[in-house]
């Protein structure tokens, strides 16, 4: 087989040779589909608002922080015009990209940013392999779908179920679609908010045969806590990082330039504990992302994963594709996470920081070249400040993170049922401004 080079410098003593077969295994990127004006997020963000207008505010919460995430080969495109998603296929395939799965956006009946998605259905020459995930969760003003002002809500009323359905035949439909087990393949994002989930997956199976495409393959997202997908009635499960964490943030080791609620993470890490995860007989799908930083989004409530460098990508990859091998030896799905998630800071479409590097990783990664041995990217940003670790420190942060992991579950409780999150609205409103001015106080007393 052909070996392709290193593509950053001369090799080193974390190489190790390359496999002598290539990866039968089929990879597929989430596909965002926001890059474009919608009437929607004219009214609720103000007029032309894409995502691109988060991603070019973002700035550097920290010194050695790596924003903003800007493109470059694309530009700051327009997923109204054809010729742009026509190219960024013929890219995706160049570099061994074999589907997208794009989200869907449906909310009783009510679709938002399908304008892309519907045109690549009608364009014969957007010829990628391609499924969908339904993300069915509440738009907020908060961009984490949580309790806070609602812009438009998953209502499940009674007739969702089939109407939902219908409208996924004409993708089921296209010889383009995905097939797992030879049947068209659906991820439901938040599977645990659906009112009685087996309920609604079997009415999805009934229709689809009755119309004559015979069964689907469900899948549900492992998200937000969810790492069971057999309760659900569904057939399999995708692991959806930086989803379900199991490790610990390191904020301590970081200084950042103003107050900072969220968590700072090492790649290496959560990428390790997502490749000790084993599922026994399960069918679960593996995901891995080229990097994680949604400042863009959150500002100081940001989730920052540190060292999400083409190496450490192409080492979680290939070591990926390698494990999934070994487990099944078949054709298999194995995602990334994403094409486009600009905002997240997690994209394999070139930017400005490392052009091709991210793709160019990917191709080396399927391709069974194995460059390295462990990650390779696991230093701290540079700063001319020494930060010192305490005891106490540590245990604050430690106690913090899984507070907020537990504080996480519990909103999902409440949010499945709508009596008590209605009741306890108003007290989660006033905390929520009592502890904002507090942040705000000691920051006003500086710029003051």
């Amino acid at each position: 087989m052909t070996v392709h080079l290193p593509h950053h410098g001369l090799p080193n003593d974390n190489e190790i040779t390359a496999s002598n077969n290539q990866s039968s295994i089929r990879l597929v990127s989430f596909y965002l589909t926001q890059f474009h004006p919608t009437p929607e997020n004219d009214l609720w963000w103000g007029k032309g608002f894409t995502e691109w207008t988060n991603v070019t505010k973002a700035e550097p919460l920290f010194e050695g922080h790596r924003q903003p995430h800007l493109p470059s080969d694309f530009g700051f495109y327009d997923l109204r015009v054809r010729e742009t998603r026509r190219d960024q296929i013929r890219v995706a395939k160049q570099y061994g990209i074999d589907g997208f799965c794009y989200h869907y956006y449906w909310f009783s009946g009510k679709r938002i940013l399908n304008l892309p998605l519907d045109d690549m259905l009608s364009d014969a020459e957007s010829d990628m392999p391609f499924c969908l995930c339904w993300a069915n969760e509440n738009w907020t003003r908060r961009w984490d779908a949580a309790d806070h002002e609602i812009l438009i809500a998953q209502k499940y009323l009674p007739n969702d179920d089939l109407d939902f359905i219908k409208s996924l035949v004409p993708f089921f439909r296209d010889k383009r679609y995905i097939r797992v087990d030879e049947k068209p393949y659906l991820i439901v994002y938040r599977p645990q908010h659906l009112p009685d989930a087996r309920k609604t997956v079997a009415i999805w199976r009934d229709y689809c045969r009755t119309i004559g495409l015979g069964e689907i393959h469900v899948c549900a997202a492992l998200t937000h806590g969810n790492e069971d997908y057999s309760r659900f009635g569904f057939d399999s499960g995708v692991e959806f990082p930086p989803h379900n964490l199991r490790s610990g943030n390191i904020n301590n080791l970081v200084k950042p330039y103003n107050i900072f609620s969220g968590n700072i993470m090492q790649y290496a890490s959560i990428a390790q504990s997502y490749l000790d995860r084993t599922y026994g007989t399960c069918r679960v799908f593996k995901t891995v992302f080229p990097s994680w930083d949604n400042t863009a989004r959150t500002k100081e409530r940001a989730l920052v994963v540190l060292n999400g460098t083409p190496e450490n990508y192409e080492y979680w990859l290939a070591s990926t594709i390698d494990l999934v091998k070994q487990s099944n030896g078949k054709d298999e799905l194995l995602f990334i996470n994403a094409w486009n998630e600009w905002a997240e800071g997690c994209h394999l479409e070139p930017d400005q920081w490392f052009g091709h590097a991210f793709l160019k990783a990917t191709q080396d990664a399927k391709m069974g070249l194995r460059r390295f041995a462990k990650f390779p990217d696991v230093d701290l940003p540079h700063t001319s400040e020494v930060i010192y670790r305490t005891f106490w420190a540590d245990i604050r942060n430690t106690i913090n993170y899984h507070a907020q992991l537990k504080i996480g579950n519990l909103k999902l409780v409440v949010n499945q049922m709508p009596w008590l999150r209605f009741i306890l609205l108003p007290a989660i409103k006033a905390i929520r401004t009592l502890r904002a001015r507090i942040q705000r106080s000691p920051q006003a007393e500086k710029n003051g």
